[in-house]
């Protein structure tokens, strides 16, 4: 009986020795989390700090100094200093230009879904800068980016569809990320979504539609589109011929160098459409588009 008593007791003693063991662990558990936090609380506080650091540099054209406070708050996890850090490798600003730096730090970046550094990832798979020509992978990026409804990486999916870039071409799939970015004011994007109404690609051929995207691009200075508006008004293609809204278009984009341009507005002059028939403004026009 008392042998009985006896073991009971050291039974009890080893289960409290036990339970005095797990809660010290327990407190130490909870120490190590509380100071974990607190390091990662410095760390995110330290990186803002940092973060900041670099974007006054960069402002002040201190592009060395930005590097510095950009590469130490990228090391903290800054997902915006590892982006600009990306960027400036790639630009080679404070640094001297380097792909593959660019890549690691834009990928990080990417990673933590900036939205930015995945359109800027899916350009250099693309580009194959810092990293092997990946078509597929580029596509990958965009997506992601698109996704969040960023414009130019709609634009740049819609690209690879119309273009069967890593994907099957799909002119319908095309027009689809076209429209998306075009109707967040996306001018290569509205200028491809004209040539698809133009061309009857992936929808029905709608001249007037053509004319509206065209226009909202060339609103945007957007060379391709000034040109492509004028060819549809000199020719009257769904619209009322026009050669004064023609012209009007070819010289803008012919004063941004677009060598089509150049020629055509030269053929105008020549030929008198629009304007006063004019031989020397012709050859100054031709003469610029030969030299390119």
């Amino acid at each position: 009986m008392t042998e009985n008593i006896k073991r009971k007791n050291g039974n009890m003693n080893k289960q409290i020795k036990l339970l005095v063991v797990f809660f010290l662990l327990l407190g130490l558990g909870f120490k190590c989390f509380s100071a974990n936090a607190e390091q990662e609380g410095a760390n995110k506080s330290n990186a803002k700090d940092f973060f900041q650091k670099g974007m006054a540099a960069h402002s002040a054209k201190e592009y060395v100094e930005a590097v510095k406070w950009f590469r130490l708050a990228a090391k903290h996890g800054d997902v915006n200093a590892q982006y600009n850090l990306g960027y400036m490798y790639k630009n080679g600003q404070g640094v001297t230009k380097d792909c593959q730096e660019a890549f690691k730090w834009i990928k990080l970046a990417a990673k933590q879904g900036n939205a930015i550094s995945q359109n800027i990832l899916g350009i250099m798979y693309e580009a194959g800068c810092g990293v092997k020509h990946d078509y597929w992978e580029a596509g990958k990026w965009y997506r992601l980016a698109a996704a969040q409804d960023l414009a130019d990486a709609q634009y740049n999916l819609g690209r690879m569809y119309g273009k069967g870039l890593g994907v099957k071409e799909d002119f319908q799939e095309a027009v689809k990320w076209y429209r998306l970015a075009a109707e967040h004011g996306n001018a290569k994007a509205q200028y491809n979504l004209g040539v698809m109404y133009r061309d009857g690609q992936g929808i029905k051929r709608d001249y007037n539609a053509a004319v509206k995207w065209f226009r909202l691009a060339a609103a945007q200075e957007l060379a391709d589109a000034q040109y492509n508006l004028a060819v549809i008004y000199r020719r009257g293609l769904g619209v009322k011929q026009d050669y004064q809204e023609a012209l009007k278009w070819y010289r803008l984009a012919a004063e941004q160098n677009d060598v089509s341009a150049q020629f055509d507005l030269g053929v105008m002059h020549y030929k008198g459409h629009g304007v006063k028939q004019d031989y020397q403004e012709a050859l100054k026009w031709y003469r610029l588009a030969a030299e390119q």
